[in-house]
């Protein structure tokens, strides 16, 4: 069991280097052990504004780019999308045909998708004064807490999952 990162790359702002991914693959890794998440997958595209615009006004009802957004597929609220991988989902009938398929060698159960706007990441990382890559892999994190069941509805909340990012960023050495 271990936790894996699966990404793609469906933008051609900026190049994404073998170097960078194990940098992600280690952010990933950092925030799994600082939460106790010790398996599972996690499905991370690189887009551009007008793949998340369309994705947050599908989603969220947001007519807007932003910078980073999260599907959980473990715990769904009332007002998150129900994200299928590929099949429907199994009826009661056969819903115990799979028994034992999560324990299939390579197999990790998804703990969702984050989807990053390369552009917005390039573009507040200029405004903050960092590099792109940190933006990137705050923004990685960020999605990532997300998925695990954080949130930043409230200053206590925000104030908690902000200093855990940092954290994280700090050790993997992705300073601003």
């Amino acid at each position: 069991m271990a936790l894996i990162l699966a990404w793609n790359d469906e933008q051609d702002i900026l190049p994404i280097s073998p170097k960078f991914a194990e940098k992600l693959e280690e952010l990933l890794k950092l925030a799994g052990e600082e939460e106790g998440v010790e398996d599972g997958e996690v499905a991370l595209t690189f887009v551009d504004d007008e793949t998340i615009h369309e994705l947050n006004r599908t989603y969220r009802n947001i007519d807007r780019p932003t910078d980073v957004l999260s599907f959980a597929m473990l715990e769904q609220g009332e007002d998150e999308p129900a994200i299928l991988y590929g099949e429907e989902e199994p009826d009661e009938d056969t819903a115990g045909d799979d028994a034992g398929a999560d324990e299939e060698e390579g197999f990790e159960e998804p703990l969702g998708d984050i989807v990053i706007s390369v552009p917005r990441a390039a573009a507040q990382a200029e405004e903050y004064g960092h590099s792109v890559e940190r933006e990137l892999g705050f923004l990685f994190v960020h999605g990532f807490l997300h998925l695990i069941g954080y949130d930043h509805d409230n200053e206590e909340a925000e104030r908690e999952m902000f200093a855990k990012q940092e954290k994280i960023l700090q050790k993997a050495g992705l300073t601003r």
